[in-house]
């Protein structure tokens, strides 16, 4: 575990990766308000009120419900890919019923933080939670270890969709379920990258990586999963987040344009969904 106590950046991440979500500890930023890191799922929340911090935390533990509905983890093992601080694997815990839980992060510091944050369970349920250092392009699990493999927020830092696809098919037991919760491009954009980094700081900086939604899509197909589906959610994300943006950020200023780049087509938000044969 003493690598996982690290400060100096670790191969294979990539410096805006090392910096957001280990010196800077993004899930301490006021606009993620209760450390889950994702943008929210607002359909339950009445964005024509003044919004809460209990509103911002409910957006973000929605965003895990919906996509925790589509893997059905009840009895069995599960892995979250880029669990940051576990708050997403507690949860799972406490309203899913699974077997077991292990979160993946690459990040070192994300997984001592996790273990900090998740200190009761871990101590009292040891059985039932882990947390484990590894990349979604090479996980470190035997083949057919798990029931179901999610992963919210992460897949936009994913360097390689087809290797995280690959890996997906190997790590599923036959009959397992995959669900990603993630914002790509639209499908059709022309010259998404440049365009979007022009928008947002985010995609400037290397942090996001501009890639169609297809690209995962086709990943999974390519791997050998079934009944793979994208499913656009971005009318249940980006005014939601917008409207919570809006109390800590002035309009004009670049996290406001990712309403922006949905309303103009460019980006958006996405549950993908397949299964192993």
């Amino acid at each position: 575990m003493a690598d996982d106590l690290g400060q100096r950046p670790v191969p294979g991440v990539r410096p805006a990766v090392w910096e957001t979500y280990g010196p800077a500890d993004l899930s301490a930023v006021p606009v993620f308000a209760g450390g889950f890191i994702n943008f929210g799922y607002w359909r339950a929340v009445d964005l024509e009120r003044t919004l809460s911090e209990g509103d911002r935390i409910r957006s973000e533990q929605d965003l895990y419900r919906h996509v925790l509905d589509a893997v059905a983890p009840e009895g069995g093992r599960a892995v979250e890919i880029g669990c940051g601080l576990g708050l997403g694997c507690a949860l799972a815990l406490r309203e899913y019923g699974p077997a077991a839980v292990t979160g993946v992060d690459i990040h070192p510091q994300q997984l001592r933080r996790a273990r900090d944050a998740n200190a009761a369970l871990l101590e009292g349920r040891p059985e039932r939670l882990r947390f484990v250092r590894g990349a979604a392009e090479e996980l470190p699990f035997a083949d057919g270890e798990f029931d179901c493999l999610y992963s919210v927020e992460a897949a936009q830092h994913f360097p390689d969709l087809a290797a995280f696809a690959a890996e997906t098919a190997r790590v599923l037991r036959p009959g397992g379920r995959v669900a990603v919760a993630s914002f790509f491009s639209v499908d059709g954009v022309s010259a998404p990258a440049d365009r979007l980094a022009a928008l947002l700081d985010s995609f400037a900086s290397g942090l996001d990586i501009a890639r169609p939604v297809s690209r995962l899509v086709e990943a999974f197909t390519d791997a050998g999963l079934v009944d793979v589906r994208a499913e656009s959610i971005g009318a249940e994300v980006w005014p939601g987040w917008d409207r919570w943006l809006a109390a800590l950020w002035a309009p004009g200023t670049w996290p406001r344009n990712f309403l922006a780049a949905w309303e103009q087509r460019l980006l958006d938000y996405y549950l993908i969904t397949a299964s192993r044969p």
